[in-house]
């Protein structure tokens, strides 16, 4: 059976040798099936007909597939390479927990092959756009699919910033920092802040403090298509850091505004048959261990 996607893209690590390996496996697998494969041209795969090595963010323009190998932040890394292009990724989990890179190390040829031979089903998260608003620097965006997360930076002091939603004034603040994160995100970093599991379904964001001085200030979940923003109340000499998916984009300085919206981008997951978010989350968050613990039959 021909397959859907005539060229895929692999995206991971080489420099870790569990990663190297699945790598370099499922380009045999892939090239087996006639499937054009390309990596980045820094992974130094073994020369073979079918394999091209390209500069990573050439990768997105010719692929159909982006295949992630490693943990979840390898498929973050390929989201913001696909940076909302219509480019299906799919996870290959070769890290640690694998909420969004979903198939393990045991079935990782069968159920590759199944998304290769077309059994899959596609699963559509919206991205945030993050804009740092300074009037000393050029504006500077970035699309994030888990969250952005303001913290304090090379300080022991605490920050303490506003919160708005949609223009209306919500709370001022004291503590570590601030994360805003989609369904998707609900079970990073927000979730160690207290914050709720979100199904990817929902049309939700959640908004979390980070070690907040007043016990009532506590996480909230408002919809997707709020725009939030984030003010620092001036002080000195405290520094306030922007990330989105772990990666920085810059300083928030007193006079600036770190505004979060609604991107009008998605990006894709595959998963192959068999997909069972609430499995995932039994597994990864040690659910219910212990026979007695298990569904009764019906």
């Amino acid at each position: 059976m021909p397959s859907p996607f005539r060229t895929i893209a692999l995206i991971g690590r080489f420099a870790d040798p569990l990663v190297a390996e699945a790598m370099q496996a499922l380009a045999g697998h892939a090239l087996g099936r006639g499937v054009e494969v390309l990596v980045d041209e820094a992974a130094a795969l073994p020369a073979r007909p079918g394999l091209v090595s390209l500069p990573e963010p050439a990768l997105v323009a010719r692929a159909e597939l982006l295949v992630a190998v490693g943990g979840d932040g390898t498929l973050l890394h390929a989201a913001r390479l696909a940076n909302g292009a219509d480019v299906p990724l799919l996870g290959i989990n070769r890290g640690r927990l694998g909420f969004l890179a979903d198939i393990g190390a045991a079935e990782m040829f069968e159920r590759f092959g199944d998304v290769l031979e077309g059994r899959y089903s596609r699963d559509v998260r919206h991205l945030l756009r993050a804009r740092l608003e300074d009037p000393a620097q050029d504006l500077r965006t970035v699309l994030a699919l888990n969250d952005v997360v303001l913290q304090k930076r090379e300080t022991g002091r605490m920050l303490d910033f506003e919160t708005w939603i949609d223009g209306h004034f919500v709370n001022t603040h004291g503590g570590d920092g601030f994360v805003i994160a989609t369904a998707t995100g609900s079970t990073a970093y927000a979730l160690s802040c207290g914050g709720p599991i979100v199904t990817p379904n929902l049309e939700a964001l959640v908004l979390a403090p980070v070690s907040p001085h007043t016990l009532s200030d506590r996480p909230i979940v408002v919809s997707r298509l709020s725009v939030v923003e984030i003010r620092l109340v001036a002080q000195a000499p405290v520094r306030a850091q922007v990330t989105a998916d772990g990666v920085v984009l810059g300083d928030l300085p007193p006079d600036g505004r770190l505004v979060v919206e609604p991107a009008g981008a998605t990006a894709t997951l595959l998963h192959p048959p068999g997909y069972d978010y609430f499995r995932i989350l039994r597994s990864k968050l040690h659910w219910g261990r212990g026979a007695r613990h298990g569904p009764r039959d019906a």
